[in-house]
């Protein structure tokens, strides 16, 4: 009887990890639409500009692995922008330790300068977060972040450029 759990939770286990991979497939396949956004480049032109990373997070709508990124723990004043464009997204001055192992902002410089989209991949309710000028996907936006929005803009260090603040 053992051994026939086992081997149940082990064919189950199998099916989990293929209908995840399955998923993560489709999740990679979307294209975005360059003609949507006022800078659009070639996907040969983003790969050619970008590192892997880079070009997985933002034009494939990957995520990087948590506590990985080097903006997660990143403490400097500043602003956050798109590494594709250069379009300002974040104030450090919104930025706030999260917990997450991604960089957490409750609010966007300018709320014109993202573009927020319903995401139901994974068998998940989220909201999908992009640059607004050029398309690159970001991160996601959670209603449980702090106030005075309860916003947090989870976004990935591989889609964003740190510029400092001048003193």
């Amino acid at each position: 009887m053992r051994l026939l759990f086992q081997t149940s939770r082990y064919r189950w286990t199998i099916l989990l990890a293929i209908s995840i991979s399955a998923g993560c497939q489709a999740q990679k396949n979307k294209s975005l639409n360059p003609a949507k956004y006022p800078i659009a480049k070639t996907d040969a032109e983003w790969r050619k500009m970008l590192s892997p990373i880079q070009y997985q997070v933002t034009r494939q709508k990957g995520t990087e692995r948590a506590f990985t990124g080097k903006y997660w723990d990143h403490h400097e004043e500043g602003t956050y922008a798109c590494v594709c464009c250069g379009q300002t997204l974040f104030s450090s001055k919104t930025k706030f330790e999260s917990g997450t192992g991604w960089p957490s902002f409750w609010l966007p410089i300018k709320k014109e300068h993202v573009e927020e989209l319903p995401d139901n991949s994974f068998g998940m309710v989220r909201t999908e977060v992009n640059c607004s000028r050029c398309g690159a996907h970001l991160g996601h936006v959670f209603d449980d972040g702090p106030k005075p929005t309860g916003l947090r803009y989870c976004m990935n260090s591989a889609s964003l450029n740190f510029i400092p603040k001048n003193n």
